[in-house]
C-alpha cells in the first residue's frame, strides 16, 4: 500500500492510499491535483473520505464524482457535497481492503472526524484532518478549549507508531511557537532541524508520528511542568490541563 501526500493550494495536503490499481483519496479541495495523480499512475478513485467541511478539503469533491467507482464518506454532523455516506463516532468503513475507525475530534469544527486504520503487518495510519498538526493544532472555529483538548487526548492514546497524516504543511511555523513554550525541549531542537532540512530539500515533514507527536507538540503536553509554567505566564487561569490548552491555543492564535 502506498502513501502520497498531494500538495494542494499554498500549504495543503490531499492524502492518497492507493495499492497500485485503486485509490482513495483524503479531503481533496482541489481536484486538480487528484486528477493529475490518477492519470499518472493510472489509478481508479475507489473512495473519498472527508474529515470536516472546510472548502479547502471538499471542494473538489463534486469535481472528482465522474471518475469515482465509490462512495463519499463523511461526518454526519456537518454539511458535506451529497449525496455522501454519514459517519458518526465508533462506526467504521473498509476501503482498498483496510479498516478504519471514524473517531470524533470536535473542536476545529463542531463535527470534525478523524479516521484510524491498524493492521497487525502494518503500520497504523491517522487521517486527522486539521484537528492535529506536526507540532500543533487546528483553531478553535466553531468547538471549544475543553472540546479540543479532549479531541487530542483521544488521538494521543492512539498507538505511538501511528503515521499522523495532517493536511497542512504547517510544521516549522509551530515548531518556532512550540520553541517558545518550551525552550530547553531537546527532542524538538533535534525534530526542527530534520524539518528544515526537508522543507530546503523541496520535501514534506509529513507523516509524524504520535510518539514525536507527544515529545514535540505542546498541545499534547499539556501536564508537563514547562509547558503549564509558560502558559500560567501568557495568561492560563490555572495549571489545570485545559486551562493551559486555552491558553496555549489563544497565544499561538496571535503568535508572529
Amino acid at each position: 500500500m502506498n502513501l502520497v501526500a498531494l500538495p494542494a493550494f499554498t500549504d495543503n495536503y490531499i492524502w492518497m492510499l492507493h495499492d497500485g490499481a485503486r485509490a482513495v483519496v483524503v479531503d481533496p479541495g482541489d481536484a486538480t491535483p487528484v486528477n493529475q495523480a490518477l492519470d499518472a499512475a493510472g489509478l481508479q478513485l475507489a473512495a473519498i473520505l472527508v474529515t470536516h467541511h472546510h472548502p479547502d478539503h471538499v471542494g473538489g469533491v463534486d469535481a472528482l464524482r465522474g471518475r469515482l467507482d465509490g462512495p463519499v464518506y463523511g461526518p454526519a454532523r456537518e454539511t458535506i457535497p451529497t449525496p455522501f455516506t454519514p459517519l458518526r463516532d465508533g462506526d467504521t468503513l473498509e476501503v482498498l481492503g483496510l479498516r478504519f475507525e471514524v473517531i470524533d475530534v470536535p473542536g476545529h469544527t463542531a463535527g470534525h472526524i478523524a479516521y484510524f486504520q491498524t493492521a497487525a503487518e502494518r503500520e497504523p495510519l491517522l487521517f486527522c484532518g486539521d484537528t492535529l498538526f506536526s507540532g500543533g493544532c487546528g483553531r478553535l472555529f466553531e468547538g471549544t478549549p475543553a472540546q479540543m483538548h479532549a479531541s487530542l487526548q483521544r488521538l494521543a492514546a492512539l498507538p505511538g507508531d501511528a503515521r499522523v497524516c495532517c493536511t497542512h504543511e504547517y510544521t516549522l511555523s509551530n515548531l518556532r511557537f512550540a520553541a517558545a513554550v518550551e525552550p530547553a525541549n531537546a527532542p524538538l531542537a533535534d525534530y526542527t532541524d530534520w524539518c528544515r532540512r526537508q522543507r530546503d530539500a523541496g520535501l514534506p515533514t509529513l507523516p509524524s508520528r504520535l510518539a514525536r507527536e507527544e515529545q514535540i507538540n505542546p498541545f499534547l503536553r499539556c501536564d508537563q511542568p514547562e509547558v503549564i509554567a509558560s502558559a500560567l505566564g501568557h495568561g492560563a487561569r490555572s495549571g489545570a490541563a485545559v486551562d493551559v490548552f486555552a491558553a496555549l491555543r489563544e497565544w499561538k492564535n496571535n503568535y508572529r
